[in-house]
């Protein structure tokens, strides 16, 4: 628990869950209360009473008592106001756990920047102000891989593809989203085991990047992460002193990575320690020699598909576990890693093409730049679904109206904002609530949703309505991604020779093209790879590329 139990202390005061105040507060109780928390070295403190999100005003009234005294107060009607203690209870706590830290962190920003506009990226996809940031920590727990999709979401569209499966694998971990148009959100993430219920883009990650640590565990499989080598001292084959083998390692051991291109040529990689790290792994999994692979590649091998199952099961997490077929989507990986296992990946799950941005490394960080202000609200109702549409939008009016306040707030122009309202609902009965908008037929809307969702819908069961949600969406100033004129579509005059590369159990001969020399209308056959500055793309035996107006790399992948 992020709140040991010395830490936790207990005042007088109960409301009924129909919202009737049983048990008032007690001021010299408040002030007993602060000067405990003042012994116990407590810098910031999360409040949650029990209904609170029917009664705030209790909470409140103790919130202001204890920033009064000094505290930073995380309280749950501000945090989540939404039933469900625990969640409520557990999000609270991290929020408080981590704003001390980032609220130092961004003050010092704000003052640097003299005034600057600054915005943090938040988990749903949106910024907000640093302002905000600073008492609202836990919207901005998962934003670095919110970033990511918000800007695969973007460079998909640019490109011409709606739905898109967002594959972001880094050093240390590989982060997979879904797109429909925009980001799939939920409200039901945990971090480090404790729920948060804010909402944030579904994203599932999994401890395996190019960093992670291969080796064999007690029962003699071969395992690969969740640890990773780190950047320091990194894969064997960056030479600090690594010694333990990794996916990248098995890269470049299979010839996958052009050591002499490495970070542009600036970055000399150590083949031969890559080489004597794989075998040792091999010989500890008992691996012979072949007449096609040695003992170290055909340990590499076995890093690359061990780690290709672990993100392909994350694919069908947020896929096929969603009701989604992944056929029906364009892969579109990036992160430093990814181009080299996005064309296996997305053959071993039907997927026909990928979607290899330029400047794959530093998505992420655009994503950050294009996204718009977004501001989530959350009122639990607890009503029957056959509640009249229009009841329902006058108990929208005050989240509405408060979501466009406070987006103008932001320096959003008031016609530049765009409120959306939806309902979590559930069958009676269940524990779990889906999100849907609310039109005229949103009973039906809900029936549909979780067919797709569960397989199985059933229009006789009773619906209620837990919460009303409204996200208000300001739309920011888009960084314009430039067309690049093209050309020919002869890419030879960028390419830099072949390699030996081991494909499907066995060394092939493969072109290796410099990616920054490659223009749109370019096209490639692999097997092949396209070595950029910050990433090398990986063609297999069979696969066709072109290259598109804003230099991505769009793969037509050869069926297995």
């Amino acid at each position: 628990p992020l709140v040991p139990p010395d830490r936790c202390f207990e005042l007088t005061e109960r409301v009924t869950h129909e919202g009737v105040a049983l048990a008032a507060l007690d001021g010299a109780e408040i002030d007993a209360l602060a000067e405990a928390l003042r012994k116990s070295g407590a810098e910031s403190v999360a409040l949650c009473f029990l209904f609170s999100f029917l009664r705030p005003e209790h909470e409140a009234t103790v919130t202001q008592r204890l920033r009064d005294a000094g505290f930073l107060v995380s309280a749950s009607n501000e945090i989540l106001p939404e039933f469900r203690e625990y969640e409520r209870a557990s999000t609270t706590a991290v929020n408080a756990y981590v704003t001390p830290i980032l609220s130092r962190y961004l003050g010092h920003l704000e003052d640097a920047l003299e005034g600057r506009d600054f915005r943090v990226m938040q988990s749903n996809g949106g910024s907000i102000r640093a302002a905000e940031a600073r008492t609202q920590a836990v919207r901005t727990i998962l934003s670095g891989p919110a970033g990511g999709t918000v800007g695969a979401v973007h460079v998909g569209k640019v490109a011409g593809f709606d739905r898109v499966v967002g594959f972001d694998m880094g050093g240390t971990s590989t982060d997979v989203s879904l797109s429909l148009g925009g980001p799939q959100v939920t409200t039901e993430s945990e971090i480090g085991g404790l729920p948060i219920r804010i909402p944030v883009i579904d994203i599932h990650t999994v401890g395996s990047g190019g960093g992670s640590i291969a080796y064999m565990d007690e029962g003699g499989a071969l395992r690969v992460g969740p640890e990773s080598a780190g950047s320091d001292p990194g894969p064997v084959c960056y030479g600090r002193g690594g010694c333990r083998p990794t996916v990248t390692d098995a890269n470049v051991v299979l010839g996958r990575l052009a050591p002499e291109h490495f970070l542009g040529g600036e970055m000399a990689l150590d083949v031969a320690g890559a080489t004597a790290a794989l075998d040792e792994l091999g010989r500890q999994a008992g691996v012979e020699p072949s007449e096609s692979l040695t003992i170290a590649q055909a340990a590499g091998l076995g890093v690359v598909e061990v780690v290709n199952a672990h993100r392909e099961r994350a694919v069908r997490v947020i896929s096929v576990e969603r009701g989604h077929d992944p056929t029906d989507f364009v892969f579109l990986s990036f992160g430093g890693a990814g181009g080299l296992h996005a064309c296996d990946l997305a053959r071993g799950l039907g997927m026909g093409r990928v979607l290899a941005p330029y400047g794959a490394s530093t998505l992420s960080a655009f994503g950050m730049l294009v996204a718009d202000v977004v501001k989530d609200y959350v009122r639990t109702v607890m009503l029957p679904g056959t509640t009249e549409p229009a009841s329902l939008s006058e108990m929208f009016v005050p989240l509405v109206e408060r979501g466009r306040r406070e987006t103008v707030a932001e320096g959003v122009p008031e016609q530049d904002v765009t409120v959306h309202r939806e309902l979590d609902m559930r069958y009676r009965g269940q524990s779990y609530e889906l999100t849907v908008q609310l039109t005229p037929d949103y009973a039906g809307a809900f029936h549909r949703v979780h067919g797709e969702r569960y397989g199985h819908s059933d229009e006789d069961t009773p619906v209620e309505i837990v919460n009303l949600r409204v996200r208000a969406v300001g739309r920011t100033p888009t960084p314009v991604v430039a067309a690049v004129e093209g050309g020919s579509e002869d890419a030879t005059r960028a390419t830099r020779g072949g390699r030996e590369v081991v494909l499907d159990g066995a060394a092939v001969e493969a072109d290796f093209y410099d990616g920054e020399g490659l223009r749109p209308g370019m096209r490639l056959s692999g097997p092949a790879g396209v070595m950029q500055r910050d990433t090398t793309i990986l063609l297999g035996d069979g696969d066709r590329a072109v290259v598109d107006a804003w230099r991505n790399v769009v793969v037509e992948v050869k069926a297995p």
